[in-house]
């Protein structure tokens, strides 16, 4: 082998392993991790689960369920809001965010089902519960709606994926192709993520999202799992399970912001088609960061009566 052939060689693979040699590099979650962060952790089927108590110590529950980049730090703002109209706030991090597990596979809605579930039979809450969910969250608490709609009171969806969302040409293709879109993807992402971030930074951050981004960013697991959700539940179109929603007559709230660039405000007709029961609600001047920029507008709509369109509540 020539020494051009041979550097070339020695190039190729180090571009090729870049990706895991970064992997390598981010931190991993500890027990010391853990321990000095706030909350509680529940060993369920798939992996450790972080979970907080925020908001009132008594009341009703409301539990929410965050997105595809966010940890849970992205519900402290609405929180806190719904914590002084009475309601128990309950979030946690998906897998492969925050300071949870982050499991290989792929992470359909099955999967963060199984997590959903197994952390509420946990904490023992069956019934009358308000769901939340933003953005993947969104889709989230949909399959679990259209399948266990009996425990809970309401619905609300926060920029809702499951209807069409605006993806980068990379990141289509790279959650398309096995092994050389892992490759793209883990090269990618991250730069996008910084940027995200700086701009948040930038912003000011008055909800101080930008350092749990930061440090969810740096840890290993997340950019695998954040290309897991893509190839699973970001692809997966929510039709039949709004359908079975409609058919149970639970009550909805779908909240969007007005300049959206990532789930665009076409969404809202194609809900509306689905089910028409749905109340819609949109904050025009709002983007995709709508439930942490416009957290007050977001808790006077939970707070807001709503019509049962004649399904009684549980309990009942």
């Amino acid at each position: 082998m020539s020494a051009a052939a041979l550097i070339g060689w020695l190039v190729a693979v180090v571009i090729a392993g870049t990706p895991l040699l970064r992997e390598l590099l981010r931190r991993p979650v500890t027990r010391q991790t853990r321990k000095a962060a706030p909350g509680a952790f529940v060993e369920l089927a798939d992996g450790i689960t972080h979970y907080r108590w925020l908001g009132a110590d008594d009341g009703p529950v409301v539990v929410c369920v965050h997105g595809l980049t966010t940890p849970s730090q992205v519900w402290e703002p609405l929180a806190d809001r719904l914590g002084r109209q009475g309601y128990r706030v309950l979030v946690y991090d998906l897998f492969g965010r925050g300071v949870s597990d982050a499991p290989r596979g792929r992470q359909g809605p099955g999967f963060f089902l199984r997590q959903l579930r197994g952390l509420l039979d946990h904490l023992e809450l069956h019934d009358d519960l308000t769901l939340i969910g933003y953005s993947m969250g969104g889709a989230i608490v949909t399959a679990y709606a259209a399948e266990d709609d009996h425990r809970l009171r309401r619905l609300i969806l926060v920029a809702p994926v499951g209807m069409g969302q605006q993806s980068d040409h990379l990141t289509e293709w790279a959650t398309g192709w096995p092994v050389l879109g892992d490759w793209l993807f883990h090269m990618r992402f991250p730069g996008q993520m910084r940027r995200l971030i700086e701009a948040e930074e930038a912003r000011g951050d008055p909800q101080a999202l930008a350092g749990p981004l930061r440090t969810t960013l740096a840890r290993r697991g997340y950019v695998r799992s954040v290309l897991a959700s893509h190839r699973g539940i970001m692809s997966t179109e929510m039709k039949h399970m709004h359908q079975q929603i409609a058919e149970a007559q639970l009550p909805v709230t779908a909240i969007w912001g007005g300049a959206d660039d990532v789930i665009p405000i076409r969404a809202m007709g194609t809900l509306t088609q689905w089910n028409r029961a749905v109340e819609q609600v949109v904050v025009d001047e709002a983007d995709h960061r709508v439930v942490y920029t416009h957290a007050t507008e977001i808790a006077e709509q939970i707070a807001r009566p709503m019509p049962l369109a004649g399904r009684a509540l549980p309990g009942d």
